[in-house]
């Protein structure tokens, strides 16, 4: 059985992306879900947030430029035995650059990754992307099978909503990826206390219904804490109201997606 991709996508950046993929990989996998997460934003904060040091050819660059594959890339990671990471180096930037000038470039990451999905060892395989809707973005895009978009609860969000949604139907409409589907939609940074935060949510629930998971990701320091000491918010601090959101969106997760667990 194949595993399924998702791809975690926002070209704005700040929205809790990173940190949603790093704490929904860790809850999957606590869950019995075997999970890989793929850092593909050449700043490596998935990768530092899970502990890993930056290692030179430690990331997909080289599969993507026809050097190993990406099971070889494979790392586990923490205490489950279900958490595995692909990091991401400093040389992920320049793919940017090389991918444009192959033919079928948005398709190098789905082929890249084919192997790894078909393997049988994996449920659910998560990209990290950058924050830009980029070569690297585009090409998670192509390769996932849902994207799960992470957004901040304030109006400015709700415009690169728009547009990120409009490029997953132009790769439809392009034949690049007909059978990507939107996942749902993560209200992150979420303040109760604050009519504009539950005004955005209002807004967002009107216009997309049932694929908004009922989750959302509180406005937290300790979520912001957790990564720079390498470790996700259940290592950090597993009492907190971040860890219990994370914890219940992980449960949507597998529910709605059916994933083992």
């Amino acid at each position: 059985m194949s595993a399924t991709v998702f791809t975690i996508a926002n070209q704005k950046g700040g929205v809790g992306k990173t940190t949603t993929a790093i704490n929904l990989c860790y809850a999957l996998a606590e869950r019995g879900v075997r999970t890989v997460l793929v850092d593909l934003d050449p700043q490596a904060n998935a990768t530092s947030g899970l502990g890993l040091e930056k290692h030179e050819g430690a990331s997909l660059y080289g599969p993507l430029c026809g050097e190993g594959t990406a099971l070889e890339k494979v790392q586990p990671v923490g205490a489950s035995g279900n958490l595995f990471l692909i990091p991401s180096e400093v040389d992920m930037a320049a793919i940017e650059i090389e991918l444009v000038q192959r033919e079928n470039y948005l398709l190098q990451l789905r082929e890249v990754l084919g192997p790894l999905r078909a393997s049988g060892d994996f449920d659910a395989v998560v990209l990290d992307c950058p924050p830009a809707l980029g070569m690297l973005s585009m090409n998670s895009l192509a390769a996932a099978d849902y994207l799960l978009i992470a957004l901040q609860c304030e109006y400015l969000a709700m415009e690169g909503l728009g547009q990120i949604l409009k490029v997953v139907e132009k790769l439809r409409d392009a034949g690049v990826n007909d059978g990507i589907e939107l996942g749902g939609i993560l209200m992150t940074m979420f303040d109760q206390r604050t009519n504009l935060a539950h005004q955005v949510v209002g807004e967002v629930r009107n216009h997309f219904d049932e694929l908004v998971f009922r989750s959302m990701i509180p406005r937290s320091i300790r979520l912001s804490e957790a990564p720079s000491f390498g470790q996700s918010i259940f290592e950090y601090d597993p009492n907190c109201n971040g860890a219990h959101a994370y914890g219940y969106f992980a449960d949507e997760v597998i529910e709605r997606f059916k994933l083992r667990g």
